[in-house]
């Protein structure tokens, strides 16, 4: 597909499905996890690590002169001085991973200027890959089957009690709890990872409110699928989202809607 980033979406998909088969080979076999804990507590394993190694290398090698956030690396604060940062996540829900439920992705974003122009994500688990560039739109490819890739796009549902709401099965807030209930959401869909957004980006879900704080490389390539998809990404305080900051803690939350008649409010 021809676009102006097309190098650099057709590398990171060969790369996150790459990632992915070296996540699922210690995914299928229980006694190959290794299960470290960072500074913060969360847990890190050695799928991380391998799927990391991949695009990390795959991404120095094809775009030398492009910066690299990833969670898995050292962060060098070079990376502020470029306007091209790639922003990967190479496990994204490791909690999942480790509940082996296949609720976890490959994250692989491009920004430039701060902004999200580049997503991919792949679920090693169904082997399904969502990807999206600006101003081209968002797709969705289901490699398992060998189907070819489909555009998606946000349903235009409107009405508050007929919507779909995604929420975290790991890191569900009480304010989401409160929205369900001041609203009386019935169709609730708890997820885990960057999927959330892949439901709503592909018209299988209407709604999905983060509070909790997450990390530049949990929404990146989320964020560029779902605004092509149709979407609207923001802050909860109606701020934009920037990448390749100085501080990756997104510490707004934020949420995604498939129209702005959808918003919520406490």
């Amino acid at each position: 597909m021809d676009t102006k980033y097309s190098k650099e979406l057709e590398v990171c998909k060969v790369l996150a499905v790459e990632a992915g088969k070296e996540i699922m080979k210690i995914y299928s076999d229980e006694s190959k996890f290794n299960v470290e804990y960072k500074k913060d507590d969360s847990p890190l394993t050695n799928a991380d690590k391998a799927s990391d190694a991949v695009i990390v290398a795959g991404l120095k090698k094809n775009f030398p002169e492009y910066a690299i956030l990833s969670e898995e690396e050292k962060d060098s604060r070079d990376r502020l001085d470029n306007d091209f940062c790639f922003v990967v996540d190479p496990l994204d829900g490791t909690k999942e991973f480790i509940k082996r439920n296949g609720q976890f992705t490959v994250n692989i974003a491009l920004a430039y200027k701060h902004k999200s122009i580049m997503g991919v994500i792949f679920v090693p688990a169904t082997n399904e890959l969502y990807y999206a560039a600006e101003g081209m739109g968002a797709f969705y490819q289901n490699l398992a089957d060998g189907s070819d890739a489909v555009q998606i796009h946000v349903t235009d549902e409107k009405d508050l009690s007929k919507v779909r709401v995604v929420c975290s099965s790991s890191h569900r807030a009480p304010e989401m709890d409160q929205l369900i209930d001041k609203y009386h959401f019935s169709s609730l869909v708890e997820m885990g990872s960057s999927l959330k957004g892949c439901l709503v980006a592909k018209g299988e879900a209407e709604i999905y409110y983060r509070h909790n704080p997450t990390m530049e490389w949990d929404t990146a390539a989320m964020q560029c699928i779902v605004e092509e998809a149709g979407a609207i990404f923001m802050q909860m305080d109606d701020s934009e989202m920037r990448y390749n900051r100085e501080d990756s803690l997104n510490s707004k939350g934020f949420y995604i809607i498939n129209c702005k008649e959808n918003k919520l409010s406490l």
